[in-house]
């Protein structure tokens, strides 16, 4: 019974997961070529948190207690763009890392081999956009 709600709950969470804003950004900082905009990306969490603030207000003055599950939606969400931010930088400065040192392997490899530096411009890299 637990893994026939388990599989339900699951195949539904991917179901909708193309609909939810933050998961469509957070998927698409996380790749290679989105990984320089998750710091940029953390500023979606403002307009997250100030509607949060005003839902929390509304209940406040005598709204409707629903309000409450929203405030509880943007705040998660806020929480999930802020954090996106400093994994994706992390992520950035890794592959980048990687990157170099995959160059100056290749560059060291074709001195050894007695390449000259005549006979090729550059080292390709499947991808050089950051």
């Amino acid at each position: 019974m637990f893994g026939l709600i388990w599989g339900v709950t699951a195949r539904i969470h991917y179901a909708v997961r193309g609909f939810m804003p933050t998961n469509v950004v957070r998927d698409a900082v996380h790749t290679r070529r989105g990984l320089k905009w998750g710091v940029p990306a953390m500023l979606l969490a403002i307009p997250y948190s100030l509607a949060a603030v005003f839902c929390v207000g509304v209940v406040e003055a005598g709204g409707s207690g629903w309000l409450n599950l929203i405030a509880l939606l943007l705040v998660w969400n806020a929480l999930k763009l802020l954090i996106a931010g400093p994994t994706t930088f992390i992520r950035l400065l890794r592959v980048r890392r990687r990157e170099a040192q995959v160059r100056r392997r290749a560059t060291q490899a074709m001195i050894l081999d007695g390449i000259g530096s005549d006979r090729f411009e550059a080292v390709v890299l499947s991808s050089n956009r950051t």
